[in-house]
């Protein structure tokens, strides 16, 4: 199918990473991707969990937005699993094993999570140092079980000898709650099929966090990231691509005395727009921590942490008002090649309201007359 008539040239519109529509020429073009970011269900670092959700970015993260207020909605669900390394990790982060014991773990953790997002944003129409500013905030509220099986021993050392130790763990809580508060900002540059972006976000750790809790919905401590990202944009084609690189620094958690190392993460996506109202495609992510975890209270050394994911996308545009669209994503990760990391499978289901691109009116004729 041609594209020249259905897709032109995205200078005032496109599809961006936080899930607002837009429109190119009175074609919609909308986000396959949303803004993100929580302590899930077990996600690495310290016991299994990060400050960065993989998938925060997706489609044409980098192209430019509709100026104005833009309100993101979002559901996210995932369900994942894992093995002796995040169980003893968790362990000691709950304090069910003493931090001066060195225990051998053989158990497995296994983790849910229903959450609900909102985040409204707001794209400035006045250039800064050229681009487009885009800032906002996140909200998050949703439920998270936790459950931990399996065997743990060690060698007790006491005046009258060493003697072996075992026991048997069966845990499971779960929360519900609200989670931390995230704020972002962006900026984005435009030239032709190319557009680049850069962005910075943070956490502020008021969500519902208890470090004995296997289960939480915050993650106990501050964190900064910031990254660049590119999108290709094809609108004779339909044919699109993006690819977002950022770095996560966290600060020590105050409770458990731990520090997560400097994490690494890249998200991207590809689609095709089949007609003006559809887009099909693929999404993926690759985490990798490369720094290694520290802190008084470590005591599983390194633990680097990396998982990788993809899975399909559909993205379907929805006229609303002659003022505002709307555009309704749905895709899914399968996660693999997991270490130190909980892994599994997570279902993203967004909806955007946004502002629509209005058609400028043609000039009104003057009557002439003698």
């Amino acid at each position: 199918m041609p594209y020249h008539n259905a897709i032109t040239r995205p200078q005032a519109s496109s599809l961006t990473s936080d899930g607002r529509c837009r429109t190119a020429r009175g074609v919609l073009v909308c986000s396959a991707a949303a803004f993100t970011i929580f302590a899930g269900a077990a996600k690495a670092d310290e016991g299994g969990v990060s400050f960065w959700l993989p998938g925060f970015f997706g489609s044409l993260a980098a192209a430019p937005q509709q100026p104005g207020w833009s309100l993101t909605s979002i559901y996210y669900h995932t369900s994942v699993s894992a093995g002796a390394d995040v169980a003893r990790a968790r362990e000691f982060e709950t304090g069910r094993i003493p931090l001066n014991l060195t225990a051998n773990v053989n158990a497995g953790l296994d983790a849910r999570a229903d959450l609900a997002l909102a985040l409204p944003t707001y794209t400035f129409a006045t250039p800064v140092f050229g681009g487009q500013l885009t800032v906002g905030a996140v909200g998050l509220y949703g439920r998270e079980s936790t459950s931990l099986a399996g065997t743990v021993s060690a060698a007790l050392a006491t005046p009258l000898g060493t003697f072996p130790f075992a026991r048997f763990d069966s845990i499971s809580d779960s929360v519900t709650g609200f989670g931390d508060l995230l704020s972002i900002a962006t900026l984005r540059w435009n030239n032709g099929v190319h557009n680049y972006m850069t962005y910075i976000t943070g956490d502020v750790p008021v969500g519902a966090y208890d470090s004995t809790r296997l289960s939480n919905i915050g993650i106990g401590h501050g964190a900064i990231d910031a990254g660049a990202g590119y999108t290709y944009l094809n609108p004779q084609t339909g044919h699109e691509f993006s690819g977002v690189l950022g770095f996560t620094y966290n600060f020590t958690n105050q409770s458990t005395q731990y520090q997560n190392g400097v994490d690494m993460h890249f998200d991207w996506g590809a689609s095709q727009f089949l007609t003006k109202q559809f887009q099909a495609g693929l999404v993926g992510y690759v985490y990798q921590e490369v720094g290694c975890d520290s802190g008084s209270c470590d005591r599983v050394g390194c633990f680097q942490s990396r998982v990788v994911g993809v899975g399909p996308q559909l993205g379907f545009i929805i006229p609303l008002t002659t003022a505002m669209q709307g555009y309704l994503n749905i895709k899914g990760y399968k996660e693999f090649a997991a270490q130190n990391r909980p892994d599994g499978w997570n279902t993203w289901v967004t909806f955007v309201i946004s502002p629509a691109e209005q058609t400028p009116s043609a000039p009104s004729r003057r009557m002439i007359t003698k």
